[in-house]
């Protein structure tokens, strides 16, 4: 008889399995991107880059960056503006996961102490806000509106999906729609930008690019969907 605990250890294995053929298949360009990760965390106060550091080195799957990476290859983008949107693209994770941990107050993050339980809210917070300038510096630094225009209108849609979070989380009518529209808004729309940016460096038609960033949106959804139900 297959039970819950049968079914999640089979589901998180599959996970595995495919994001395992996912770096290998893009290990050389990760590595640049990690190391422009680590420069770009660098900073004259001491605390950040070794809070940032706490957070990087937690085990992260990197699958948005991934994503970037994945779209401009499968587009034939040969250049390396890609690189610095896919560390832009983790920098936004990363710094809503250490306002996320805040707001939740979490004491756990990928089965370790989180970044606020060990080095408090406060620096957990301004370190995210820190996380944010270094992505929007190298959004700007790319050169072109259209990121500008794709990668800062996700950050706002994130963190519209975290207040619509924190208000249905304590509201028992909340439905399957608002539930929806929240992982959209707080998880599906980074993978969208993700998989769009990576069209647009290569200059892709229009109808390329959305079914990249449709087919990132569809990706973000069922990847919260099936995280959420893992926690029961």
């Amino acid at each position: 008889m297959t039970t819950a605990a049968t079914r999640h250890k089979s589901t998180e294995a599959s996970k595995d399995q495919g994001l395992q053929q996912l770096h290998a298949a893009f290990e050389p360009a990760l590595e640049q991107v990690n190391h422009l990760i680590i420069e770009r965390m660098q900073s004259s106060v001491p605390l950040i880059p070794q809070l940032a550091q706490y957070v990087v080195a937690a085990g992260g799957k990197r699958l948005r960056p991934l994503l970037t990476l994945a779209s401009a290859d499968l587009c034939d983008y040969a250049g390396d503006r890609h690189y610095g949107l896919a560390a832009c693209v983790e920098f936004i994770h990363t710094a809503t996961l250490l306002h996320d941990d805040v707001v939740d107050e979490s004491a756990e993050r990928r089965g370790q102490a989180s970044a606020n339980e060990i080095f408090g809210n406060k620096a957990s917070v301004l370190v995210g806000d820190f996380l944010f300038t270094r992505a929007f510096e190298l959004m700007v630094a790319d050169g072109s509106l259209e990121v500008l225009r794709i990668l800062s209108k996700a950050s706002a849609t994130i963190a519209e999906g975290e207040v619509m979070q924190l208000n249905a989380t304590s509201d028992l009518t909340t439905d399957e729609a608002t539930y929806l529209e929240v992982i959209r808004g707080k998880t599906a729309v980074l993978f969208a930008a993700a998989c769009e940016v990576g069209a647009v460096v290569a200059d892709q038609p229009t109808e390329r690019i959305a079914d990249l960033r449709n087919f990132g949106e569809n990706l973000g959804m069922a990847f919260q969907l099936i995280d959420d139900v893992l926690d029961y």
